[in-house]
């Protein structure tokens, strides 16, 4: 068992000083409800303070829209519950949707307005001359204790976000430096791999709403901008470190061809990976660069095949190989630069790795599932609105409302029902715990000091653990449910039946919205998965299709985001056909086919008709995978096109170029026969992508010509 550090005790001391403020406040401005500033320190509150300002701005800025809503349509509404119902309900997955289509802290906005607007609107739906005053008594009461949290955070030992980036980063890196040392063993399969991977891709997702509460925590926007350029470096390795697997496999296990010096050299790139990360902002400049990397690049160059045998398979995948471990390179270094340039907010940086792809910001959204998402909410809130009016319950609006939370809270999870099964849980231990107090313990209180002393000792324990990604939504909903509870007013005031029936409606609410929910969204993860792939399929059809793409870098930045969306949702296996790993594949060969495009306007002759053939077979191959929602085999007609083209570059190549090393034709200078001569080389790399990616099993079998026989 793990127990709570100090940065957990200061954060909770922190947060039941904030919350204590918020109360005493409320009561001595005489607030008809001041439990509600006291709960929305807990429901705001972060060890950070930039995410604790930022959930505050957003939470403050939900609650007045949520308030308003509820002012604007209460009085017009009120004499017809089941179209107030609809209404209710369709604003809710309106502002839902709205919510979970923005994966930054800004969600949080419409995340509250969307319920926010029923937690006033339905209970004054029977004294609906009080919603003004309850929707003004709300803003001001969760005001003061967004108030009181931010000031007590910002002041009190504040805590930064940029070393817990710089914690996720490390630990990143410690994963990455472990993946690549298998790759580079030819170890792509494994559950600890598998696992690896699905961590690496967690952390980059992790990242992006982290990254969005930075600007909230004081930091420089030059910082702010390298972070978002370190995560999309991160981002990109592990597609490039799995696209250089499948040609080192292919010549260590397939065709039994190992280059003298190429061990070597990945025992050093290993060696390097596993290097302690610069710990001096001054070690990354430009103008020092890194010597180790530089080295590295130097052997790659040496070890490249001469232009004759590139037109052997051999050649050909060792060209390929050294090129996207040279591409491995590059973006390491830039992401180590990055990193302690971040960490010591100084220094200056030049990106090392250059791409055509970089630069994308689309990003991925299943709009269908997004939709049925927000419908389960919609239908459990019609559902409860009707069995309350039907029923006659006069405290049915607190079942309704909390059926409402609930469903909201967990409707962008792939398996809602345990999370709303916990929120349950946290709810009745809630009503219990409010029961004690308010039963037992506050009849004897006659002070505010011994009302705080009451409180801090089960506070301040709970607060210990809201920290804890394990237990923080639990400790976070018994914390803000136990102070809802009590009701804490200027005088005593308890009725036994009243607090019974009241705090049943909400565990009623939340039954219900668990038994719905899991009637509505039976699938988990499955799903999600399978519309990702068939998603996926169809992008990859379109990258090799001759339809005009309006901007290439959005496709390639959408793909890559799909594909991190996935990689988590896959369980880890040990099989080499393990959907991640074809995932991967149906990347590269999207992105291979988005560079034969381009590089297809460079060459001539009877290369680009060949080409065009190649990007025909591929486009069908995957339009039919996506048709059927189902992963078929590439047709052996496919291969025979792709070893075509091959044969015809390598020709082409032969044809216009001496023979020479690849090192002497980098160090020729430019001319118009040289960038012919690179687009060819292009090209060739593209083509052994998409041989290696579609035909994993045939990376032994050359392509069959005389001129390309092994």
């Amino acid at each position: 068992m793990t127990y709570p550090s100090l940065r957990d005790w200061l954060f909770s001391v922190k947060t039941f000083i904030a919350s204590m403020l918020a109360l005493y406040i409320a009561l001595v401005f005489q607030l008809p409800r001041p439990y509600w500033a006291m709960a929305s320190v807990y429901i705001v509150s972060n060890p950070f303070v930039g995410a604790t300002r930022s959930k505050a701005l957003y939470r403050a800025l939900g609650t007045a829209l949520g308030a308003a809503a509820a002012i604007t349509l209460v009085p017009p509404f009120v004499e017809t519950p089941l179209l107030f119902s609809v209404i209710v309900a369709t604003w809710t997955g309106t502002l839902l949707y709205l919510a979970i289509s923005d994966r930054t802290a800004r969600s949080y906005v419409f995340m509250l307005a969307g319920y926010t607007m029923p937690l006033i609107a339905l209970p004054t739906v029977t004294d609906p001359a009080t919603v003004f005053d309850v929707a003004i008594a709300r803003t001001e009461e969760i005001t003061l204790g967004i108030i009181c949290a931010s000031v007590v955070g910002s002041t009190i030992l504040p805590s930064r976000l940029a070393p817990t980036l710089i914690e996720r980063a490390d630990a990143w890196f410690r994963d990455a430096a472990w993946y690549g040392s298998e790759t580079f063993s030819g170890k792509i399969a494994g559950k600890a791999v598998s696992a690896c991977r699905q961590r690496l891709a967690a952390t980059v997702n992790q990242l992006e709403f982290l990254l969005s509460q930075l600007s909230y925590d004081h930091t420089h926007p030059e910082v702010l901008a390298r972070a978002e350029s370190l995560r999309g470096r991160m981002q990109l390795f592990l597609p490039m470190i799995s696209a250089l697997a499948d040609p080192l496999i292919a010549l260590r296990r397939d065709l039994h061809v190992w280059p003298e010096g190429l061990d070597d050299l990945l025992g050093d790139v290993s060696r390097w990976f596993e290097e302690p990360l610069p710990t001096r902002a001054a070690d990354m400049h430009d103008d020092a660069g890194d010597p180790t990397a530089d080295n590295l690049r130097a052997r790659i160059a040496a070890l490249q095949p001469t232009r004759d045998a590139l037109a052997n398979w051999q050649g050909a995948l060792l060209s390929n190989a050294l090129w996207r471990l040279g591409q491995v390179i590059d973006v390491w270094q830039d992401c180590r630069a990055l990193r302690a340039l971040i960490a010591h907010e100084a220094g200056t940086w030049r990106p090392r790795y250059r791409h055509w792809r970089l630069g994308g910001t689309e990003r991925f959204y299943d709009r269908g599932l997004m939709l049925f998402s927000c419908f389960v909410p919609v239908t459990a809130i019609l559902a409860a609105c009707w069995l309350w009016v039907s029923s006659g319950w006069h405290d049915g609006a607190g079942a309704v409302t909390l059926a409402a939370v609930a469903c909201c809270f967990f409707a962008a999870l792939d398996e809602p029902a345990p999370m709303v099964f916990r929120f349950f849980l946290a709810t009745a231990a809630s009503v219990l715990f409010a029961g004690l107090y308010l039963f037992v313990a506050l009849p004897k209180v006659h002070d505010f000091a011994m009302l705080v002393l009451l409180f801090a000792g089960p506070f301040i324990l709970i607060g210990t653990l809201i920290p804890r990604p394990a237990f923080n939504m639990m400790t976070m909903l018994v914390a803000v449910n136990t102070a809802t509870f009590i009701s804490v007013q200027s005088a005593y005031e308890a009725d036994f039946l009243v607090f019974l029936n009241s705090n049943i409606a909400g565990v009623a609410g939340l039954l219900f919205a668990y038994l719905w929910t899991r009637a509505a969204r039976p699938f988990g993860a499955e799903l999600a998965a399978r519309r990702l792939l068939r998603s996926s399929w169809s992008d990859v059809a379109l990258s090799a299709s001759p339809t005009p793409i309006e901007d290439q870098r959005n496709l390639a930045s959408r793909m890559l985001d799909r594909l991190m969306q996935l990689i988590p949702r896959l369980a880890a296996s040990d099989e080499h056909r393990h959907p991640s790993i074809e995932s991967f594949r149906d990347l590269r060969i999207a992105l291979n086919a988005l560079d034969l495009r381009r590089s297809r306007r460079k060459l001539d002759g009877d290369v680009p008709d060949a080409i065009d053939r190649v990007l025909a077979g591929v486009s069908d191959h995957y339009a039919r995978c996506a048709r059927e929602s189902e992963r078929q085999d590439a047709p052996p007609a496919l291969l025979a096109t792709i070893d075509d083209a091959l044969r015809r570059v390598a020709a082409r190549a032969r044809a216009q170029f001496p023979p020479a090393t690849a090192a002497d034709a980098d160090a020729q200078p430019a001319s118009r026969a040289l960038v012919s001569q690179r687009s060819l080389r292009d090209t060739l790399h593209a083509l052994v992508g998409l041989r290696l990616s579609l035909y994993p099993a045939s990376s032994a079998q050359s392509p069959s010509s005389p001129e390309a026989t092994t």
